[in-house]
């Protein structure tokens, strides 16, 4: 953990402190309203559940502890993502997208940005920088990008994007606050679905947008107001409480991670083997420079989809789901959504099991999917 970022995560769970008189609850309450008593003039007081909740500030209190810039909530990455996209961007605006990257920005793009008048490009992300970024309202970054895994220089592109009038959005979903930290490297705005680690018990849909740009997040509050794209109070505290752990979580993911990616290096089974953290990764280098862990995610190939399917499904300690992040280890084979992927690669999120025990689970699957 850098030191940096470890006073800010001692402090996390503390955030409430300051505020609480005696004998109130050390547990966040969970706030279940529409309505406010208001009496008289409203300004300054709480005034109608699309407008704000004490939930969702608790949360973004925490995660603006955690990004060192103020941050909204949302009920799900995707609406952080579309949040961040229609608060900025106007008929006429040419954006940039990882090609690469998740999926769904992509088809938010295609679907409904277009309709609006808005163009976009795709590059992939290993060779971002190439091309330059003349021309574009916003360029868009995805590392690592999920699912492939592969990095762009964050500074390099935001030097160069700003230089040509661009914002600059990174989508942290991958890393989190703790293991990247993009506002801190120039980016003008983070979005990121808390669905995956911060949350990291697979039973919600959460997102955030950060940024330390006043008039951008004006905007994007004016836009989560009058579009009713709110995140629930319910859905809030449960996010709430998994922020508590995320440190304790993170580390053990990412400590996992880094043991199984060397285990897995040494198999003569895999077609290909992606983690920023082995030392022969094509992003080792750069992960080493702008990340703080190298993360949770493992990209492995098998030969075929039959193998890869096979190692899935017959591995004890790997749950079959779609999504990352959870306490639970789990695998999906990617090239069903579409990915441009081979039919055999699979994305490996590391959980927090006991490292050996996932290992040795791993392994046995790995040998009988080779028969």
């Amino acid at each position: 953990m850098s030191d940096d970022i470890a006073p800010r995560t001692a402090a996390l769970s503390h955030l409430r402190r300051s505020k609480l008189k005696k004998g109130d609850p050390v547990a966040l309450p969970l706030t279940m309203a529409s309505m406010f008593h208001l009496p008289g003039a409203p300004e300054g007081f709480a005034q109608y559940g699309r407008f704000s909740n004490g939930t969702w500030e608790a949360v973004e209190d925490m995660l603006a502890h955690l990004e060192d810039a103020p941050v909204l909530g949302f009920p799900s990455g995707m609406a952080a993502v579309a949040a961040a996209f229609f608060a900025v961007l106007k008929a006429g605006d040419k954006i940039l997208l990882p090609s690469d990257g998740y999926y769904t920005t992509r088809v938010l793009s295609e679907r409904f940005l277009t309709r609006l008048g808005v163009t976009y490009d795709l590059r992939p992300t290993a060779t971002f920088l190439d091309g330059g970024f003349e021309g574009y309202r916003l360029v868009f970054i995805e590392t690592p990008a999920n699912p492939g895994l592969d990095l762009c220089d964050i500074e390099a592109v935001v030097d160069a994007a700003h230089a040509a009038g661009a914002i600059v959005v990174a989508d942290n979903t991958t890393m989190t606050p703790l293991g990247q930290r993009p506002l801190d490297l120039g980016a003008d705005i983070v979005v990121a679905s808390d669905t995956k680690a911060p949350n990291g018990h697979s039973d919600v849909l959460f997102g955030h947008v950060a940024s330390r740009d006043r008039e951008i997040m004006a905007a994007v509050s004016d836009w989560r107001k009058l579009a009713g794209g709110i995140p629930g109070p319910f859905e809030a505290w449960q996010v709430h409480r998994g922020l508590e752990t995320l440190d304790v979580r993170f580390q053990r993911m990412c400590d996992t991670a880094e043991f199984l990616a060397e285990k897995l290096g040494k198999r003569d089974d895999l077609t290909a083997l992606r983690y920023p953290g082995l030392a022969g990764d094509p992003s080792h280098n750069l992960a080493r420079a702008q990340m703080l862990r190298f993360g949770f995610l493992i990209g492995m190939t098998l030969e075929n989809e039959t193998k890869a399917e096979a190692f899935i499904d017959g591995c004890e300690l790997l749950q079959p789901a779609t999504s990352f992040g959870g306490v639970h280890s789990s695998a999906e084979r990617r090239a069903r959504w579409g990915d441009a992927v081979a039919p055999g690669f699979v994305r490996l999120s590391v959980g927090c099991e006991p490292a050996g025990q996932l290992w040795r689970a791993i392994e046995t699957s790995l040998d009988a999917a080779k028969r």
